[in-house]
């Protein structure tokens, strides 16, 4: 393995982190909330009185988060080495790997571990391991 150092951005990287821990933080601090995606759009399609504002706001940031970079500076751009069908069950996984597991890799790996949750480092870990075996078994042996 090499490391594309073209494309390596530590710095840019960095910074992402510090604000998606400091937007969760933001978040359950004046709101009480975890800012675990697939609950927060959860709670959009399964509607609550007085609970879908923030949510919406909240969704609408991660769309137009892009559109704002685009701004100040040009979009990466995306490379996706694998074909529909790969993709399609890869979503598919996610999703149900999501609803067993109570929560996303953004609920319980952002919010779950700062928090210390052991629920969230076993689902983590889950998430990590699940990840690693699906990249091994489509680039090793499938291939």
């Amino acid at each position: 393995m090499t490391i594309d150092w073209m494309h390596f951005t530590p710095w840019t990287s960095l910074a992402g982190g510090v604000l998606i821990g400091i937007a969760a933080a933001m978040l359950l601090f004046f709101n009480g909330r975890i800012a675990g995606i697939s609950g927060i759009l959860g709670g959009l399609l399964r509607p609550v009185r007085g609970d879908i504002g923030w949510r919406a706001v909240f969704v609408l940031g991660l769309v137009a988060a892009p559109l704002v970079w685009r701004l100040f500076a040009p979009l990466p751009a995306v490379q996706v080495e694998a074909g529909n069908v790969t993709l399609i069950v890869a979503g598919l996984l996610v999703g149900v790997g999501t609803r067993y597991g109570s929560g996303c890799t953004s609920g319980h790996g952002v919010c779950g571990l700062a928090r210390l949750s052991p629920r969230s480092m076993v689902a983590t870990a889950a998430f990590m391991l699940a990840g690693f075996a699906c990249v091994f078994i489509v680039r090793h042996v499938l291939a």
